[in-house]
């Protein structure tokens, strides 16, 4: 496994890979290691892709692999799922519910974005609560990270 923190336009985030993809993203207030390592091809690409897009920049992130080693089988189809929403599109927990086939499980999704340990790549701040509700985040800066986020999509919620 490797480890790579890195600045962005929000603050210091980080990456974790292995040799199957990124194991973990970190948003600002990434976790203190005393080395970053040199990450491969892939994976610098992808930490500049990071990089633009908090920079407010329109980047497409499904090309990077993840590692989803561990990962549920439901987790892994909610996160497909997340993963195809474009930039500055949300979706409800409900409805994405529906779309892995599961109407109704609209808490258990919540649940699986709750601890997404892929935001960005699997953008979970795309993902609201019905009605236009913010719904959460459980990243660090919580709720106002989820809206700058947004803001960044030109996304407002109301």
């Amino acid at each position: 496994m490797g480890f790579a923190a890195f600045d962005t336009a929000l603050g210091r985030c980080a990456v974790e890979w292995s040799e199957r993809g990124l194991t973990r993203v970190w948003l600002p207030e990434a976790p203190a290691h005393a080395t970053s390592d040199e990450p491969p091809p892939a994976v610098a690409d992808a930490i500049d892709r990071l990089c633009l897009l908090l920079g407010g920049e329109d980047v497409d992130l499904t090309a990077i692999e993840l590692d989803l080693d561990g990962v549920p089988e439901f987790d892994q189809q909610v996160y497909a799922v997340a993963r195809a929403l474009p930039r500055g599109v949300t979706t409800t927990y409900g409805e994405l519910a529906r779309a892995v086939g599961a109407p109704g499980a609209a808490q258990a999704v919540g649940q699986v974005m709750g601890h997404n340990r892929f935001p960005l790549v699997v953008p979970c701040h795309r993902v609201v609560a019905a009605g236009g509700g913010n719904g959460g985040f459980s990243a660090p800066g919580g709720v106002d990270t989820k809206l700058r986020l947004l803001a960044l999509e030109s996304v407002t919620l109301f």
